[in-house]
């Protein structure tokens, strides 16, 4: 299990979550990578620094079994579809969850460059850095620490920061609630083309595209494994109703679209985390 925690306050309105992972901490007897794994879609932008020569390894579809190497340290953002990684090599890994609409400010480049896209994080950030980073890291002598040294160097670009858009913190939070688009245009006061230029330019997705996703992640949580176990079950007609959509039929082929994966198939599956699925 990985350990995961909330970043120091100064963070948090850039940073959801922070986490660690050291395959020399499972238990014995726990199994170890099964191959490949397809990670579902979120609207969130990922920083992930692998503490190995091994960089990450993604697959272009499920039919290439060579996939190609990104990085050790990566950027990986928004998207639409699931994407195939192998985790066959499990390394210590640290990383951090972005909140929407604070990618570009956080990392220094255009939030639409990130969507659909795994990118070494020193092009962005300088190899030298990364290399730096990368190091400190490795000494470390235990996961906490490592979170520790990652949130000092994520605090020390904050001074470049100037601020979230409050036009596009506004709309965050009310799609997070579950606010229909329209409503949250109207209460914003601008033209529908001028809000949807300002937050996709922020978020890197267009309103209706991050509702929607949103929407699927608030769906997919009650199917996962953690909830079928404690009996918080629901049938797919009620998840359906119970986040807006027209119909099951509806829930079913948008939820498809996202996962790749019927609502029923990822339910009999029963992933231990969420958006990672293990093929």
């Amino acid at each position: 299990m990985p350990l995961v925690r909330q970043p120091r306050d100064v963070l948090r309105p850039f940073v959801q979550q922070l986490w660690a992972s050291d395959p020399s901490d499972a238990p014995p007897g726990a199994p170890s990578g099964s191959g490949r794994e397809a990670v579902l879609p979120s609207v969130s932008t990922q920083l992930v620094i692998r503490l190995a020569e091994q960089p990450l390894r993604v697959f272009r579809h499920r039919d290439d079994l060579e996939g190609y190497a990104v990085s050790t340290a990566v950027i990986g953002g928004p998207r639409l579809a699931p994407y195939l990684k192998d985790v066959s090599r499990p390394v210590p890994t640290v990383g951090a969850a972005l909140r929407p609409g604070v990618a570009g400010l956080l990392i220094g480049a255009p939030a639409g460059t990130f969507v659909g896209r795994h990118l070494p994080l020193e092009d962005v950030w300088g190899a030298a850095p990364v290399a730096v980073l990368r190091a400190a890291l490795w000494e470390a002598g235990s996961a906490a620490q490592r979170l520790a040294i990652f949130e000092a160097a994520l605090v020390v670009r904050l001074p470049k920061v100037t601020g979230l858009d409050p036009l596009v913190a506004q709309a965050l939070a009310g799609f997070d609630a579950g606010a229909p688009v329209g409503a949250v245009v109207t209460e914003s006061g601008y033209s529908h083309r001028t809000f949807t230029r300002r937050f996709a330019a922020a978020v890197g997705l267009k309103p209706k595209t991050y509702a929607r996703l949103q929407r699927f992640g608030r769906a997919l949580d009650p199917l996962a494994k953690g909830a079928a176990a404690a009996g918080a079950a629901p049938s797919l007609a009620d998840l359906a109703a119970w986040h807006g959509y027209a119909d099951q039929a509806h829930f079913v082929r948008e939820f498809r679209q996202f996962s790749g994966l019927t609502p029923g198939c990822y339910r009999r599956l029963a992933p231990a985390f969420a958006r990672h699925v293990a093929l």
